[in-house]
């Protein structure tokens, strides 16, 4: 079954779309918004989803933060622990930093997803099973 994605902005969000993929069954991808590593930062990104993930044993996510074209913020966001990031820099650096991903137990994740952004949804718990119920 392939995963899903849904960009969490904060740890309500998190909660929301881990809470919505435990009750249907169905893997998921918590994605930060794009760039966001260089306005949130690695930190809170793995702070939220973490805490959210723990509160949801049961449902079978993964995260991504995303560092846009900044060989330095994909860098810093591996050496935080982030275990997938988006870098989408150009190839010679991809390579680069994928192998230096890669040794750290990590990967650079560029495919494309369906996503569901939850930054303007009122309900968000909702959203996410009705976004996630069309995709079974």
């Amino acid at each position: 079954m392939t995963a899903r994605a849904l960009i969490v902005h904060n740890l309500a969000h998190a909660r929301a779309a881990l809470s919505a993929a435990g009750t249907l069954g169905v893997p998921v991808v918590l994605m930060s918004a794009a760039g966001a590593a260089a306005y949130a930062g690695a930190p809170y990104f793995l702070e939220f989803t973490g805490r959210a993930m723990a509160e949801h044993p049961e449902s079978k996510a993964r995260t991504v933060l995303d560092c846009g074209a900044e060989p330095g913020l994909a860098l810093g966001a591996l050496s935080a622990g982030c275990p997938a990031i988006r870098y989408t820099g150009p190839r010679a650096s991809r390579v680069k930093i994928a192998d230096i991903a890669a040794r750290s137990r990590a990967r650079v994740d560029n495919s494309r997803y369906r996503v569901l952004d939850l930054l303007d949804v009122g309900d968000a718990r909702t959203a996410c099973l009705e976004w996630l119920a069309k995709r079974r």
